[in-house]
């Protein structure tokens, strides 16, 4: 591909080589290959069930220990909600004001539909704002729905003459109403921070990835709460925001395979979604990192088995850390007896799930040795696994890697050849589901921070087709954050209670029993 002076230009401007981008266009004519599974990863079998007791020893681990470590909560939170409003959106474009249309709507008792919505509006933890918003424009809530003006009452809610929620970001929105407040998603975090992410000066540490757009009001925001908040735990909170980098942005083209250009003639690059923030995990100097969604929250009155589970995973991490590392010190002097090797194959089979082929038993005593260490010398990460319901996405399996290996891994439903007749049983098979709940070690044994993007696995991006301008484009994600991108850490999967995964897909959803607080 020859780029002109022009895209060379604009390219270097995003921080990004030449190479990758060459590599970029090569992965839109080849594609990716879906992951081959092995298995379902399921309780006994790749995924660890923990007794009532071993939990609470566990807590008591984490509570005990992690003084010795920096702890950091991070939050992917830039993503716009406007999603989150997709059926909202499509009323307004469709809806006519017809008395039939009207009646539909003060009948329809299906929770995720915008009728539905409104007959419960009083609910919502944003009602008190949306009335205030009102008043400034000169209308009144109260009447617009008596006078059933409902097209109006949603814009209030979506554009930005009124809340102008379908343009924010989900942290940015109210989701839980208390009797003396209306706290957005972000202010849940805190809480949550300031319950399992303390340290012994009584510092709390937050970390949000944001859109540049939104920073102004992130920082608003949190003027106003973390006060509240650090009065109320006794906590001060160290908190930290980052951007997705524009160097991890990829070239779009068009359905011949060849670079988009705007109607300017410019090259158009896109975001490469949630697995470019690996360069931003990168980037934290904490050693324990526990990772959670914006929308995964619940109020004060289904939090407490949350924070046990948090604090259990977060346990659990710190053990297997001492002794991955007590081991890692062992195999790197080297001469070890037979048993010790016996030992620490077996550690690493049992309690790190990692796949010990038959023919590591050939192996010479060296040979033994180099492949322990490689496979312990890894970050590692606990990821909570919650029993699956019907929701769609991702969720744990043995899965085959480039390499023929077979680990532990997180797989999205669009990695998935359900083509094939034996994949789809496998798929089949599952019985867990993915929250994004993880806690995450990301030092080695010395010390030394691993460079996580070493740890990718660049063959399990993603191609979608997308529009611009009313053209048709094809656009390149890159490995998922907890999928390809940490392909080659060593993965654990705890089954975790079902009230820890509590997310808020569409605004419907803040009418659930478990968000009305």
């Amino acid at each position: 591909m020859e780029f002109t002076a022009s895209d060379i230009r604009q390219i270097q401007e995003k921080g990004i080589g030449i190479e990758e981008i060459n590599k970029q266009l090569a992965a839109f004519r080849t594609g990716f290959p879906p992951l081959k599974l092995a298995a379902a990863a399921t309780v006994g079998d790749g995924i660890l069930k923990l007794k009532e007791e071993e939990v609470d020893r566990l807590v008591n681990s984490y509570n005990e220990l992690k003084n010795n470590y920096y702890v950091l909560k991070f939050v992917p939170a830039s993503g716009a909600a406007s999603r989150m409003f997709k059926h909202l959106f499509e009323f307004v474009q469709s809806f006519k004001g017809s008395e039939q249309e009207i009646a539909a709507l003060e009948s329809d008792q299906d929770p995720n539909s915008v009728g539905y919505l409104i007959q419960n509006i009083e609910k919502l933890a944003f009602y008190q704002d949306l009335c205030d918003t009102a008043t400034k424009n000169g209308e009144n809530l109260d009447q617009l729905l008596q006078n059933k003006d409902y097209e109006k009452v949603i814009r209030l809610i979506l554009f930005d003459e009124g809340l102008g929620y379908g343009n924010l970001p989900k942290a940015l929105l109210r989701f839980h109403r208390y009797s003396n407040e209306y706290r957005f998603a972000i202010e849940e975090h805190l809480v949550e921070a300031a319950q399992y992410a303390t340290d012994e000066r009584k510092v709390a540490k937050v970390h949000f990835t944001i859109s540049p757009e939104h920073r102004e009001k992130f920082m608003a925001v949190l003027d106003e709460v973390q006060p509240k908040f650090e009065k109320r735990f006794g906590v001060s909170y160290e908190i930290g925001f980052s951007e997705q980098k524009p160097s991890t942005d990829t070239i779009a083209v068009d359905m011949e395979n060849e670079p988009f250009r705007n109607d300017d003639g410019s090259l158009l690059f896109r975001p490469s979604g949630h697995g470019a923030l690996i360069q931003n995990l990168n980037d934290l100097k904490q050693d324990i990192i526990f990772v959670k969604n914006i929308d995964n929250i619940v109020p004060d009155s289904l939090r407490g088995e949350t924070i046990r589970y948090k604090m259990a995973i977060g346990g659990l991490l710190i053990e297997l850390l001492e002794k991955t590392y007590s081991y890692l010190d062992l195999l790197d002097e080297g001469f070890l007896e037979p048993h010790e090797l016996d030992e620490i194959s077996s550690f690493a089979r049992h309690q790190l799930m990692i796949n010990i082929p038959e023919s590591f038993e050939g192996l010479s005593e060296i040979e033994k040795i180099d492949f322990l260490f490689q496979k312990l010398n890894r970050p590692i990460r606990i990821c909570g696994m919650v029993k699956n319901e019907g929701e769609p996405g991702g969720g744990p399996f043995w899965a085959y890697g480039s390499d023929g290996d077979i680990s532990l891994q997180i797989v999205e439903s669009s990695q998935m050849n359900l083509a094939d007749p034996l994949q789809k049983t496998i798929v089949s098979n599952a019985s867990h589901f993915n929250p994004v709940d993880l806690v995450c070690a990301v030092y080695d044994f010395k010390g030394k921070k691993f460079e996580l993007p070493e740890y990718v696995d660049p063959l399990t991006g993603f191609i979608s087709k997308k529009s611009k301008d009313g053209r048709d484009l094809k656009a390149l994600e890159v490995p998922g954050l907890w999928n390809g991108a940490m392909a080659d850490w060593t993965t654990i999967f705890v089954e975790t209670p079902l009230i820890t995964f509590n997310p808020v897909k569409t605004v419907n959803d803040l009418l659930r029993p478990q968000h009305q607080a």
